[in-house]
């Protein structure tokens, strides 16, 4: 088996049917891309998921490994959160 990096922190981003027509897709574009340009203390890799199955609290994104669920947020807040987990 070969060996590979495990990033510190995974933003997880849901681009589901409901999440991806109130922004889910939107984000995903932006936190990769900043991900790629902006190099932080800490290393993050953004995923993109099909479905949380929380389609009510559309869109929907997870930060991990702490734990943190965002619901109906806007593109503004997860990056500026994303900005200070990197920074941290």
């Amino acid at each position: 088996m070969g060996k590979f990096e495990v990033p510190d922190k995974v933003l997880y981003v849901c681009t589901g049917s409901k999440c991806g027509k109130r922004g889910g897709k939107d984000l995903y574009k932006m936190a990769s891309s900043m991900v790629k340009h902006v190099k932080g203390k800490y290393e993050v890799e953004v995923v993109r998921i099909e479905c949380t199955d929380r389609c009510k609290f559309a869109p929907v994104c997870n930060i991990q490994p702490d734990n943190i669920w965002l619901k109906e947020y806007s593109e503004r807040e997860v990056l500026r959160l994303l900005a200070g987990i990197m920074e941290k």
